[in-house]
């Protein structure tokens, strides 16, 4: 090959060089205002939901509430309670309940138990009554 080629080769491949870096530098350029416009749109999504939930909860729930008076014997004490239900229990209650694997059976044992506790005006339940209860 003369020197003459050679320079012609190297000066045609510069300029695909050329055209291929300025087809890089768009795209990049093109990539670059892509991200903000993502992340604007994302921040006014997470806008508009922060303000329908607060409008949502301002209807529902009203911002002064009256109660009607409890006896001190109605207040739930600390403590465990039978899940789904206001009832309390022991730590061991709760521990044997974990130990039924299908849940809907745990739920329906849990429910058995409260309604008894109820019908028999039980305040805590324990692992003596929760035998006896859970019974069907």
């Amino acid at each position: 090959m003369t020197d003459h080629a050679l320079e012609q080769r190297l000066a045609a491949l510069e300029a695909r060089l050329g055209r291929l870096e300025g087809l890089l530098r768009g795209i990049d350029d093109a990539l670059g205002r892509v991200v903000p416009l993502g992340e604007e749109l994302k921040h006014g999504i997470q806008q508009w939901v922060t303000e329908y939930v607060s409008l949502r909860l301002q209807q529902l729930v009203p911002e002064t509430c009256e109660h009607p008076e409890r006896s001190e014997d109605a207040v739930v004490a600390d403590g465990p309670v039978l899940p789904g239900t206001r009832i309390r229990c022991t730590d061991e209650v709760i521990r044997r309940l974990g130990r039924i694997p299908i849940p809907f059976v745990r739920q329906m044992v849990a429910q058995k138990v409260a309604e008894t506790a109820r019908a028999e005006n039980v305040r805590v339940v324990d692992v003596a009554f929760f035998e006896r209860a859970a019974t069907f």
